[in-house]
């Protein structure tokens, strides 16, 4: 039995069980908990649409008698120094609605001293090599904060499985790692990222943006899209035929006269690169027998690294910290003959707000047309 149903939320109130500490919790969940049938979808809170969506899926995979927990709980392990661990919106109130209305059971939302209760721990999860490339260079220490509130979390919420969203793709690559590497029992899903209707990725750090700085971010969801757009035209162009054999010479010709009309065809992992200009869909038609092919992973690279050259000189700029084309599973970078699904990965700052977005690619095997 789902504790929604036995909350005494006041009228009017949200229809949600509200957990502020460890305790609570525990009270509430160990006799509703259904073998099989308990989500736990973590955040830090200012929750909006993306963290809805995230709700929705754990509710949808565990059904109406399952139990969904969202946790509410900004982790001081990881924000460095600097960072805006102090101006982090704390929307508890409204928190509570948008959960109950999405469909969560119980809101656990517990002090630093629950979740911490020895002080800053001495004992931390290490992300290892995956979490000092891209977001681990820019904030040093970041993923082995958010390691080692996570596996707390699990801990505390004991879930079958746990959701998490694919717009912060490295996080959902080293948290599917750490549970893998220390056999946790808990199954982590990744959501779709959710985006606005102009495609700015959903974040809680869009409200720090001015009108004029928002214009700017949105060059990255645009450069993602170019090199997504890139990809896609690339990849549906019909291959060069091949080039009819050289005729045969006379055994007395010479070595440069049997060669000399030979030409090789691009495989469908290599395309040829378009004049400046061109529109992606010339990338492959325009293709002339003899021209050595550009990989695909470096022309999205080309084109979505173009849209935020320009977006640097935009008044505010935008400011690149990173451009990363990855494998997902241990988000190293994807090489020139790299097939299979792949992450576009783009940081950036904009005035004093700094944002991350991503996209999923599916690079073709050679020879193979999707």
């Amino acid at each position: 039995m789902s504790p929604r149903r036995w909350s005494e939320a006041g009228a009017g109130g949200p229809d949600v069980e509200l957990c502020t500490s460890v305790r609570d919790y525990d009270e509430a969940l160990t006799p509703h908990a259904t073998p099989g049938r308990t989500a736990v979808v973590m955040t830090m809170g200012a929750l909006h649409a993306g963290h809805a969506s995230l709700i929705r899926a754990a509710r949808a995979r565990v059904g109406d008698e399952g139990l969904v927990t969202v946790t509410v709980f900004v982790n001081p392990l990881q924000f460095g120094a600097g960072e805006d661990l102090d101006r982090y919106p704390r929307t508890l109130e409204a928190d509570l609605e948008l959960a109950a209305e999405a469909g969560a059971d119980i809101v656990l939302a517990p002090p630093v001293r629950d979740v911490y209760p020895g002080g800053e721990p001495e004992v931390r999860v290490t992300a290892g090599p995956m979490g000092e490339r891209y977001e681990g260079a820019s904030r040093p220490g970041h993923f082995d904060g958010v390691l080692t509130v996570v596996a707390k979390l699990l801990h505390l919420t004991r879930p079958d499985v746990a959701f998490f969203g694919e717009k912060d793709a490295q996080q959902l690559a080293v948290i599917r790692r750490m549970v893998t590497d220390l056999n946790f029992p808990v199954r982590v899903v990744g959501v779709p990222t959710v985006r606005e209707a102009d495609g700015l990725a959903l974040s809680s750090r869009n409200r720090y943006l001015a009108p004029a700085e928002r214009t700017t971010a949105l060059a990255l969801s645009r450069a993602l899209f170019a090199g997504r757009d890139t990809l896609a035209a690339a990849s549906a162009a019909p291959t060069p035929a091949p080039a009819d054999p050289a005729p045969s010479a006379p055994a007395d010709a010479p070595a440069a006269d049997i060669t000399a009309s030979g030409a090789a065809t691009p495989d469908a992992s290599t395309v040829d690169a378009p004049a400046a200009g061109a529109p992606a869909s010339s990338v492959l038609t325009d293709a002339a027998p003899g021209a050595t092919g550009t990989p695909l992973p470096r022309l999205v690279r080309e084109a979505a690294r173009a849209v935020l050259a320009e977006a640097a000189d935009h008044d505010p700029p935008l400011v690149l910290d990173y451009l990363a084309l990855v494998d997902p599973a241990d988000f190293t970078e994807a090489g020139d003959d790299f097939t299979g699904e792949a992450v576009l990965a783009v940081a950036a700052r904009v005035g004093a707000t700094r944002l991350i977005d991503n996209v999923r690619l599916e690079f073709p095997q050679r020879g193979v047309r999707p």
